[in-house]
């Protein structure tokens, strides 16, 4: 898949993924919610960034860098929400729906794009 077609379906992908709570409202929300979108979209952007970079680069390095930039994310996005839950006295359960949702939503997206890529590479 082309770069400029990944990054037009990130955006999309994050207008929809922001559209959803806009509409929801602030029942559902977590004061601060969208710190924590802009900060789980920006590790997406660049893990997508990275994985599309070393495709260019160096092929056959692909899943090895999905796969690293992966855990930076995951272990970037758990001591963002320790301090996150620490520093501001929140709803836990609300606080665990928003995570996951924006989490794992951007982590299948990143699965997308990985199965995109290595099918079209044959």
């Amino acid at each position: 898949m082309k770069a400029q077609k990944i990054l037009l379906q990130f955006v999309l992908f994050v207008a929809v993924l922001a559209a959803i709570p806009a509409f929801l409202g602030g029942a559902w929300l977590v004061p601060k919610f969208w710190v924590l979108f802009f900060f789980i979209t920006a590790f997406t952007f660049i893990v997508i960034g990275s994985i599309l970079a070393v495709q260019r680069i160096k092929p056959n390095l692909y899943a090895q860098t999905f796969l690293a930039t992966t855990i930076v994310k995951m272990l970037g996005c758990m001591a963002f929400a320790l301090i996150f839950v620490s520093k501001i006295h929140i709803d836990h359960t609300i606080f665990l729906i928003d995570f996951a949702y924006l989490y794992f939503l951007n982590t299948a997206f990143e699965v997308y794009v990985l199965l995109c890529n290595l099918r079209n590479q044959n």
